[in-house]
């Protein structure tokens, strides 16, 4: 196990990041690119500016780990060990991902671009969203009770497909829950 230790501008694509267990380490500017980051786990760690982007999670650790500035497009989250999974985002480039299925309860986005995400199944009841870019981002029979959305955009909900009950979205967000009928909404 390692802990405790502060690991600065590494690149892990041509050498992987050693398998063990990393403890209230902080990782600042490293990358991750293609990584094998499989059975690696993270507990009470912080990346900050670093790229995990189409890095392997497979089996993978994450506890109370925390992401700021990181670029983590096409990422399988889905793929990753589900056990006591908890992590937050801020001001993360997050595109493409898939965090299908996944119990999230109460996880946090902050200023993250989530394009084309994919949160089908997913669990993200009382999750906050606070300034994210949901271009394209995919929610089926997601579970978003109580989730807010007051300051994020460009999202499109089914509230049909979708569990919204206490979910709380801006005046002019609500269009995001009526693409589904293709009506027009003049101002």
């Amino acid at each position: 196990m390692i802990e405790d230790k502060i690991f600065e501008r590494i690149g892990y694509t041509e050498k992987n990041l050693p398998r063990e267990a990393y403890e209230h380490c902080v990782f600042r500017n490293c990358i991750f690119y293609k990584s094998e980051l499989s059975s690696v786990v993270f507990r009470e760690c912080k990346f900050e500016g670093c790229d995990f982007s189409l890095a392997s999670l497979k089996n993978t650790t994450f506890s109370n780990v925390s992401f700021t500035d990181c670029k983590l497009l096409g990422l399988r989250f889905d793929e990753c060990n589900h056990f006591l999974l908890s992590f937050v985002f801020n001001n993360c480039l997050l595109n493409l991902s898939v965090f299908y299925k996944l119990k999230l309860k109460k996880i946090r986005f902050t200023r993250c671009k989530l394009e084309e995400v994919d949160f089908t199944e997913a669990d993200l009841t009382s999750a906050i969203f606070d300034d994210c870019d949901f271009n394209r981002a995919v929610f089926d029979q997601t579970n978003l009770e109580g989730a807010d959305f007051r300051t994020s955009f460009n999202y499109s909900i089914d509230p049909t497909g979708n569990r919204v009950k206490k979910a709380k979205f801006s005046r002019e967000g609500v269009v995001g829950l009526l693409d589904r009928w293709d009506i027009v909404i003049e101002s």
